[in-house]
């Protein structure tokens, strides 16, 4: 049960964000979460924990129990398309593979609580990917139909690298251009876990690593490649090291080694488009290293 006596804090810093972002609503929302969190402490049995919140930008995390085991309620706001993805990937999954669904409403989910100070960023890359790809694999069962197909990259690419300036080089742009046409329709169509990098995948206890936040999708498990290779490529001293990389999530996955590096440069050409577009500066170097590793520029 609730404790009557537990004051909800929401933090200044997560509050200043969804305000920044959506406004009136975003205050509003804010401003009725701790009354909000209390009904939902009481619905679902719930104690909340001492431990402080966490949050990213989107989302708020408490630490809560419920008959002795410890638990995580995630909280975004109601009108979030993502909260409802999430739920749905999650209730296909039922555990395999990701954190644990236990319960869930608009805006809400309650989770089974891993170790967040434990990611696969606290293994080397090489054993990582083993463990990542492995998970890819496990991960890749039917999608429910709820779940949106893969988004048109094909449509924005040309526009978007028009407006920046070109800054891809050409090859590798048509390149990408072309997988960007020809690959959805390519190989297996799964449920996906399409934000899987090393920082969503935590400690578990039922079973050792376990993903989290996952941004469901319906398409190829190729698709899934490119973050494990762009978020730790730093690790990576040359490009034939780069390929390596990619060639072991392939073989722990067993994914098509062409549509992995098709996705690859695809999806590297995408976010480094996407990374020029809010400013960013170390993303794009990221991705423009798998390109070239990949193309072997």
């Amino acid at each position: 049960m609730n404790d009557s006596g537990s004051r909800v804090v929401v933090p200044e810093e997560f509050a200043r964000w969804r305000a920044h972002l959506d406004g009136v609503s975003g205050r509003a929302w804010v401003a009725a979460l701790p009354a909000h969190v209390e009904r939902l402490l009481a619905r679902w049995r719930l104690t909340l924990d001492e431990a402080a919140p966490r949050h990213g930008g989107q989302a708020l995390v408490l630490m809560v129990t419920r008959d002795d085991r410890p638990l995580a309620l995630k909280l975004s706001a109601p009108q979030d398309p993502a909260t409802a993805r999430e739920a749905a990937g999650l209730r296909a999954w039922r555990g395999r593979g990701t954190v644990e669904l236990l319960e869930s409403e608009p805006g809400a989910v309650l989770l089974e609580r891993l170790d967040h100070t434990r990611t696969l960023h606290a293994l080397p890359v090489r054993e990582a990917a083993v463990i990542a790809g492995g998970l890819l694999r496990l991960l890749a069962i039917p999608p429910p139909p709820e779940v949106p197909a893969l988004p048109d990259i094909a449509t924005t690419l040309p526009e978007r690298h028009r407006r920046l300036g070109d800054p891809v080089p050409g090859r590798w742009f048509s390149q990408a251009l072309e997988y960007a046409v020809d690959l959805p329709g390519a190989g297996e169509n799964v449920l996906l876990h399409a934000d899987l990098h090393y920082g969503n995948i935590l400690a578990g206890i039922r079973y050792p690593w376990l993903a989290i936040d996952p941004r469901p999708l319906s398409g190829p498990p190729e698709y899934s490649v490119p973050e494990l290779l762009w978020s730790r490529v730093d690790e990576l001293h040359s490009a034939a090291e780069i390929r390596r990389l990619c060639d072991l999530l392939v073989d722990a996955a067993g994914l098509d080694p062409g549509l992995a590096v098709g996705w690859a440069v695809t999806r590297c050409v995408d976010y480094w488009l996407w990374g020029l577009e809010r400013g960013l500066t170390i993303d794009p170097v990221r991705c423009s290293r798998v390109v070239a590793a990949l193309l072997r520029d």
